[in-house]
């Protein structure tokens, strides 16, 4: 125990002597935190759109008021042609155009019916099919609204009134999703990267050698090298929670010692991960390409922005083997639904089966000579 100690005051007298580590390790990923949570969002808002107005009737103006009214909509104004209007699309001056055909209001009255044409700049298919969506709820509005105006006893009442309840995100918040994943994310950055590349630092300085030579056992320089960086991350973890919590408002509605309890066994998967990937390379340049290479894929298939359910059938088999995936759900779980242990028991012993392997392989991987 007491060698396991010098090597652990050894490796925490390295990271706070170099004075440029420091701030990359505690307040990046606190900068990180406040950004992404912002930024990493699929809601769409201010969406550039034109009109071509054929029409110009009361009732047309009714129609381009209700788009412009809307918070998700940002209007520039009416053109006088549709080929001014492909011109702006094309120039990407605007991403929706919105066409009422001539004598709009006429056939609305007379024939009740008229067509209205929705062009959208679908380069980004997922942005494209919700300011499509965006774009048919509101015409759906005005359409009900024309109908109760003109057929009031019809429509005086609709048969089937429907009243939403969102649990867990009751205000439909993004960020109040993303935080949670997002927190994940850093820890498993910084973790990774650290375990992945100190290893490979002794190899580089040539000390490994004289490690190598020494009585320590195998287990107590590994315990020596991974004690550290757990630590570290969990103070990670800890900033980035009062961040959450203070910043961003998010309701921690579980246990956080709960979270916390998780994050350690996760964080033992993710820097066990790490050490076997500096078991496998020479430099530190190797071994950081070794870890984004995994985290690249870890991250993308995590649910972190897209839901594991929506994948591929192939890519939902590969994610039992993403940690990432498991503690992203996990933190979800507790945070906004005050889960207890007993709701993630299998994902939780999944982990520990997924830190066990990885840290045998390490130790297996790592030659110690004597």
């Amino acid at each position: 125990m007491k060698t396991i100690l010098y090597i652990l005051q050894k490796e925490f007298i390295q990271v706070f002597r170099d004075k440029a580590m420091l701030p990359i390790i505690f307040v990046i990923p606190a900068i990180q935190l406040l950004i992404l949570s912002y930024t990493a969002t699929f809601e769409i808002k201010n969406v550039r759109f034109v009109t071509v107005d054929q029409d110009k009737t009361m009732l047309s103006k009714q129609l381009v008021n209700k788009f412009s009214g809307s918070s998700f909509f940002e209007y520039k104004g009416n053109t006088a042609s549709y080929e001014e209007a492909k011109q702006m699309l094309f120039k990407d001056k605007v991403d929706q155009i919105v066409v009422i055909e001539p004598h709009f209001e006429r056939r609305l009255n007379t024939e009740n019916k008229a067509s209205v044409q929705v062009v959208t700049n679908a380069i980004n298919g997922n942005a494209a099919s919700l300011m499509g969506a965006y774009a048919t709820a509101i015409i759906m509005d005005f359409n009900r609204e024309i109908l109760v105006e003109q057929f009031p006893l019809q429509y005086s009442g609709l048969p089937i009134k429907t009243k939403p309840v969102f649990w867990f995100n009751p205000e439909l918040n993004y960020i109040t999703y993303m935080v949670p994943g997002i927190l994940v994310l850093l820890v498993t950055i910084i973790g990774m990267f650290l375990s992945g590349m100190n290893l490979v630092k002794e190899k580089e300085m040539g000390t490994i050698e004289q490690i190598n030579v020494t009585p320590i056992k195998k287990y107590q320089f590994i315990a020596g090298k991974l004690i550290p960086f757990w630590v570290i991350a969990m103070i990670d973890l800890g900033i980035g929670l009062l961040l959450a919590w203070f910043v961003f408002k998010i309701p921690i509605v579980g246990s956080i010692y709960l979270v916390l309890f998780v994050a350690s066994v996760y964080l033992f998967v993710i820097l066990s991960f790490g050490l076997f990937i500096s078991t496998l390379a020479n430099t530190m340049q190797q071994s950081m390409f070794i870890a984004w290479f995994f985290l690249v894929i870890f991250i993308l298939m995590s649910g972190l922005f897209t839901p594991v359910e929506s994948m591929p059938h192939w890519a939902r088999v590969l994610n039992y083997i993403n940690p990432v995936a498991y503690f992203i759900k996990i933190n979800r779980m507790i945070m906004l639904k005050g889960s207890v242990f007993s709701d993630f028991t299998r994902e939780f012993w999944i982990l520990v089966v997924y830190g066990i392997g990885m840290l045998a392989l390490s130790i297996n991987r790592y030659k110690k000579t004597t």
